[in-house]
């Protein structure tokens, strides 16, 4: 005699890639969260982060920018940048409620992509608040900071969430590329972060501070800008590691096409004469030996891959 094994007899949890419907919200809160990013920006480079001196008011007694503020049109691109929180709020809120209709019509039990629906949310609720505690302080830099990281941990659940939402599992799902793969895949998202973070510094000791009057951190700019760049050396030649093994780990389906790698592992020699170009600049020598390691084991590694690659890649007939 036949048993039925269906999810439902069984009370097995319903699973199914979300409604195209759905992933379109989703898609719309990641652009308007890196939109915000992007204005956010606007409002450093342009000297207008205390367009709007107060919060959460723009200006005392008005919600709003006023004819006769001191700041003139700073404080239109600040309120700007306000505004826009608004129309995050109601992204936010319409991804999470689409998340529960979902589950409602269809029975679909998906735990990462509710959770990850209410980031969208949770989190410009407190960039709110962050935005507001920056300001309060005048832009201290530690506090900007903040505020930008705050938005790329919501920008990077909402790829997250566009990605899961689009698969029929939540994770953790079939593994696809070789061990040795994936934790260079690791690498470079704690490479990222490095960069990220250091970004941030570099950013908060420069000359770009968001308003005249602000603060600076008591750091040399043109040392932290140096070693930055030099961390984006080293990630670059873990990306060509990358490439090249995820051209020669036949389990991957999303192997790079041969060009593709073929220019990626022509950047050992481009990362040297990159970093030759940059300890010789006016960003002088006398700190150069962390950063000569830092680029120097960036092309080591993608001169490493290439050699592995070599080696794996099937031979002709």
């Amino acid at each position: 005699m036949a048993v039925d094994t269906a999810p439902e007899s069984v009370n097995l949890p319903v699973t199914g890639a979300a409604p195209g419907w759905l992933q379109r919200v989703f898609w719309a809160n990641l652009i308007a969260q890196v939109a915000i990013i992007i204005t956010g920006g606007i409002v450093r480079v342009t000297g207008s982060g205390l367009g709007c001196p107060t919060w959460p008011e723009c200006v005392d007694g008005s919600l709003t920018p006023t004819a006769n503020q001191a700041e003139g049109v700073h404080r239109l691109v600040e309120f700007g940048n306000r505004t826009l929180t608004g129309v995050l709020i109601v992204l936010a809120v319409t991804a999470l409620v689409g998340v529960f209709v979902w589950r409602r019509n269809s029975g679909v039990r998906r735990p990462w992509v509710t959770w990850l629906a209410a980031v969208p949310l949770v989190g410009t609720l407190a960039q709110a608040v962050v935005g507001g505690i920056t300001v309060l302080v005048d832009l201290h830099p530690m506090a900007v900071a903040s505020h930008l990281l705050l938005s790329l941990v919501v920008v990077a659940a909402c790829v997250a969430l566009v990605q899961f939402a689009a698969e029929a599992v939540d994770p953790p799902g079939v593994a696809i590329t070789r061990p040795t793969t994936r934790v260079l895949g690791n690498a470079l998202i704690a490479v990222t972060a490095v960069i990220v973070v250091m970004g941030t510094v570099v950013t908060g000791s420069g000359p770009h501070a968001g308003d005249a009057r602000t603060a600076r951190l008591d750091l040399d700019p043109r040392l932290i800008s140096w070693l930055h760049a030099d961390v984006v050396l080293l990630f670059i030649g873990l990306l060509v590691g990358m490439l090249a093994l995820l051209h020669v780990d036949t389990s991957s389906p999303h192997r790079p096409p041969p060009r593709v790698v073929g220019s990626g592992l022509r950047c050992p020699a481009g990362l040297h004469r990159l970093r030759a170009v940059l300890h010789g600049s006016a960003l002088g020598t006398r700190h150069s030996a962390p950063a000569r390691g830092l680029t120097g084991l960036g092309g080591r590694l993608a001169a490493a891959a290439e050699s592995h690659a070599a080696r794996l890649r099937p031979s002709a007939g």
